[in-house]
């Protein structure tokens, strides 16, 4: 015989209305209660209908992650930890790539919103205008993008370029190259912004770039011919691709020029030398990114996560 939902609810001795409520807004059912729910429900083999659910509640219980590349190992844990905050909120989650095409990006956006509750946006490519313009059909939290009035989960990549180019400046660098990403990067623009707030440094700015390793393999020429002792780069992959390029050429890193990077993914601590970079909180910003979405009270909410410097092999003191 089928397991009904009052089935699980005389089990447990709690109303029908609790034991849906566990299913379709578990946040809002005290822990205790919502743990005897569902471990009557797994002792009944009872299963929720999501099709009924969302008949009755004009919901799907689906979300939409769209990130920019995910072959970059920075968003896999973001992926991941998204992944594991919805299903605890009995919600799935659709991936999608744009492959950084903001067209694609457009594509994806208009697709899912006939399909999910809500969007995770992360380092999104499209135009302020354009979000705004797509928001009128789906909830978005944004992550990693900053738009007046929309919600957002913020990596502070100011504070970090600021560490970084203290480091450098600390080490004797004064003349740095700061290697920007794609065009509509909000990262990149937070990293310039802080970038020209330093004083005392003689900045040489590149770009834009693709953020990968062919990027960064790409615009090493132009970096070993400027004079630069010191470079930040957009992320890991670019600084990564950047040091590639510069052994190449016999420049040794750091003997001759220091590199930092962003991100702080496992490629990065494994080669040599291991790559000094600004942590960025990437599967923290997947949960919270869950939350906001989920929280109706959520509106216009900005959620800032902090960032760290960690010092390893490839920056030193400046050559004389």
């Amino acid at each position: 015989m089928t397991v009904t939902i009052k089935d699980v609810a005389r089990a447990c001795g709690v109303h029908v209305s609790t034991v849906s409520r566990t299913f379709s807004a578990p946040h809002l059912v005290n822990p205790a209660t919502r743990n005897r729910v569902l471990a009557a429900a797994d002792d009944l083999g009872y299963r929720p209908n999501r099709a009924a659910r969302a008949l009755t509640t004009g919901r799907t219980f689906n979300l939409g992650l769209i990130v920019a590349d995910i072959a970059n190992p920075f968003f896999p844990p973001l992926i991941k930890a998204a992944q594991a905050q919805a299903r605890g909120r009995d919600y799935h989650v659709f991936v999608a790539d744009t492959d950084e095409d903001p067209r694609v990006e457009e594509e994806l956006i208009r697709t899912f919103a006939k399909q999910v509750d809500g969007v995770l946006l992360c380092s999104p490519r499209l135009s302020n205008r354009m979000i705004e313009r797509l928001a009128e059909d789906v909830p978005f939290v944004l992550v990693n993008r900053r738009i007046k009035g929309m919600p957002a989960v913020l990596m502070d990549v100011g504070k970090g370029a600021r560490l970084a180019l203290e480091h450098l400046a600390g080490l004797g660098h004064r003349r740095i190259a700061l290697l920007s990403g794609p065009p509509g990067s909000w990262t990149s623009n937070e990293m310039q912004a802080a970038a020209a707030e330093m004083p005392g440094l003689d900045l040489l700015f590149f770009g834009p770039n693709q953020p990968t390793g062919s990027g960064g393999l790409a615009v090493a020429p132009e970096v070993a011919a400027c004079g630069a002792t010191g470079v930040l780069a957009y992320n890991d992959l670019v600084a990564l691709g950047l040091i590639e390029g510069l052994t190449a050429m016999d420049i040794e890193v750091p003997g001759r020029i220091s590199v930092i990077g962003f991100d702080d993914i496992l490629p990065g601590r494994l080669g040599r030398p291991k790559l000094t970079t600004v942590t960025m909180p990437a599967a923290v910003a997947g949960r919270m990114a869950v939350d906001l979405l989920l929280q109706s009270e959520g509106e216009g909410a900005v959620i800032n996560l902090d960032t760290d410097l960690i010092v390893r092999e490839s920056t030193g003191r400046a050559h004389s």
